[in-house]
């Protein structure tokens, strides 16, 4: 896939807008790298300036602490997804297909492009499997959620409760398993490369383990 995109991501995130500059980009893009190999808790502002060879105070100046930048990286991933929900369904009329074509988009990495923002994708699967909860399970959420960070994470959670709307319009929990099959995605996903005793998989790869364990518990719910 081959296109080039960039997202105006919330300006509560951020004290200086990091598109805006070629350090602040680079700033972005490393940080997904050190996120992915590190994890979110050994991660630091002095690692990530030592790798782009720059201060944490110059860090500083674009965003006020580590759970900042975690939510500006998955502000830009929920914004990306939502784009390719819309690229992929486009041309596609049967709902029961639209709904299958989100499962594999849920549970699989996002596709390569030649992007202005040229993010490593498998990390950022792998970050939100791994780390995107961490931005909501916090005591400051109610704070966080009226400046509309969750707003991308939201919106994608109302397209998809949309189309389950269009294929059963008398099913009463459209967002309430919207927002499921998104963090059960995740949690299926975590859960197979780490604590495989948790879930019945034993000879599918992760992702396409829980792309059939979503797509038969969708259905079984809706039909």
């Amino acid at each position: 896939m081959d296109y080039k995109i960039t997202f105006k991501v919330n300006d509560k995130i951020y004290l200086r807008d990091p598109e805006g500059t070629e350090l602040g980009r680079k700033m972005v893009k490393n940080a997904i790298d050190l996120i992915s190999s590190l994890g979110f808790e050994a991660f630091t502002f002095k690692k990530l300036a030592i790798e782009i060879n720059t201060t944490e105070a110059t860090i500083y100046r674009y965003f006020e602490n580590k759970h900042r930048l975690l939510l500006y990286i998955l502000n830009w991933y929920w914004s990306y997804l939502e784009f390719l929900l819309e690229f992929k369904l486009q041309g596609i009329t049967d709902n029961k297909k639209k709904l299958k074509t989100i499962i594999q988009l849920l549970t699989h990495e996002l596709p390569e492009s030649s992007g202005y923002l040229d993010y490593n994708k498998k990390y950022l699967h792998q970050i939100v499997i791994t780390e995107s909860s961490k931005v909501y399970l916090v005591k400051e959420v109610n704070e966080i959620n009226r400046d509309q960070v969750f707003k991308p994470y939201k919106d994608l959670c109302a397209k998809i409760a949309d189309i389950i709307s269009l294929y059963n319009p008398d099913y009463k929990y459209p967002r309430t398993l919207s927002s499921t099959l998104v963090e059960t995605s995740h949690f299926q996903q975590y859960f197979g490369s780490h604590l495989p005793n948790l879930t019945d998989n034993n000879k599918l790869a992760d992702d396409e383990f829980v792309a059939h364990f979503l797509d038969n518990l969708l259905f079984k719910v809706l039909d």
